[in-house]
């Protein structure tokens, strides 16, 4: 992993979430002996707050039970961050009420306002019922949004965790793109991502890669044009994402690499515990190495 790469991992227990929809034939006897099921999913959480501006982490861990799925990827997590979130260890604090494992990637983290205090800390996680193997924040390009004139530059929060699933490696990326209208942050960011998730792939062959997250862009999008070569977009079809109460873009996604088979993939109707909706699907993988199966 690249040197400049940040190392993190908050590890915790869990478990979580519900099954949604778009109908796929099930698997044959014979091909459920040779894959593994992985139900997999994101969400932006709007740090702990619902589309009504009100921090309600009990509707939030509800909504996200609802999902039962085995990994999350969560954009817009604060850790401390301060008073919107009451303070709070959002991703740990999440995590321990789903009885999940959390790893936690910051983009931004900040000297606390009075000393002695923890780091405020703000960015992306990935909740897993399985161990985490290892961790990695890396940089990509960004616009902050904590300077005056800001100028593009490598900045860390986008996080990555390798699991072992029943046998299968697999490497699980979550990001949260540029929200600005000129695309030339996300066109950057996106050189950044594919560069990154080559050199991961080819570090653990045979690993089948996700990238879940908020890209802030939709699927037509020309900066995200290059994601397509490599990745699939799982929701394909599905419903819109954002703003959650009456959605009208599809800018949240679940993306699969190869030797990944998308059974279902759904947007539920969760218009209150966020500002996005999340995305949830039901995947398969197989146990012979991508390329060969």
């Amino acid at each position: 992993m690249s040197p400049r790469a940040h190392t993190f991992a908050q590890l915790s227990l869990a478990g979580a979430v519900l099954t949604l929809a778009v109908a796929a034939p099930p698997a044959s006897a014979a091909d459920r002996g040779h894959t593994v099921p992985l139900r997999i999913a994101t969400y932006n959480i709007h740090a702990g707050a619902g589309s009504d501006g009100v921090f309600d982490l009990d509707r939030q861990a509800a909504a996200l039970r609802a999902l039962d799925a085995d990994v999350i990827g969560l954009q817009e997590v604060d850790v401390h961050w301060g008073a919107r979130s009451q303070g709070l260890d959002v991703a740990g604090e999440l995590a321990r009420r789903l009885g999940m494992r959390v790893s936690f990637a910051p983009i931004y983290s900040l000297d606390p306002v009075t000393a002695g205090e923890p780091r405020r800390e703000y960015g992306v996680a990935v909740l897993s019922r399985f161990p985490v193997r290892s961790a990695t924040n890396h940089e990509i390009t960004r616009l902050s949004t904590q300077d005056e004139n800001p100028v593009p530059a490598p900045a860390p929060g986008f996080g990555e965790v390798t699991l072992k699933v029943r046998g299968v490696p697999v490497q699980v990326f979550v990001t949260h793109l540029d929200y600005r209208a000129d695309p030339a942050v996300r066109e950057a960011q996106v050189a950044d991502t594919r560069r990154i998730m080559a050199r991961e792939r080819a570090e653990l062959p045979g690993a089948r890669q996700f990238l879940l997250g908020d890209f802030n862009a939709e699927p037509s999008a020309p900066e995200l044009a290059p994601l397509w070569k490599e990745l699939r977009d799982a929701g394909a079809g599905t419903p819109d994402t954002y703003p959650a109460e009456a959605p009208v873009k599809r800018i949240d996604y679940v993306a699969v690499g190869q030797g990944v088979r998308v059974r279902t993939v759904a947007v539920p109707e969760q218009p209150a515990a966020s500002d996005h909706r999340p995305v949830v699907a039901d995947v398969s993988l197989p146990r012979r190495t991508p390329g060969r199966d």
